[in-house]
């Protein structure tokens, strides 16, 4: 893996990073917020690696599911509590707070999205 800045997943990092604060923002409760929003921040990660690297494709994307699920299942431990960040909203909204099965399952499609993405882009190359 070696540093390459490219600007079409910065592009779509930047589209994401939009939608998620906007999704932060306005939606409160719902299926956009809690699921959807899952499952757009492992495109969102996915795309900030690759764009300043050139990491293959599915090792980005393994990493960003690790990743992903690494914080899901630290929540089962209470990790705001453990850090003393159980009163900072920023860190309930990156971290979140809580453990969800159907977190794993939005991350995990997600990651599925991506891939299938990217074979069909070396497909047609």
């Amino acid at each position: 893996m070696t540093l390459k800045f490219n600007k079409t997943y910065f592009a779509f990092f930047t589209l994401l990073l939009v939608v998620e604060i906007a999704i932060a923002i306005f939606l409160k409760e719902g299926f956009i917020r809690h699921t959807f929003g899952d499952y757009l921040v492992v495109i969102l990660m996915y795309t900030c690696i690759k764009s300043f690297s050139n990491i293959k494709p599915l090792a980005a994307a393994v990493d960003v599911l690790l990743f992903a699920f690494s914080i899901e299942f630290l929540q089962l431990f209470n990790l705001l509590d453990v850090l003393n960040l159980r009163d900072s909203h920023l860190a309930k909204l990156i971290l979140g707070s809580t453990f969800h099965i159907s977190d794993l399952i939005a991350y995990t499609l997600g990651v599925l999205t991506i891939l299938c993405i990217e074979h069909l882009k070396t497909s047609k190359s």
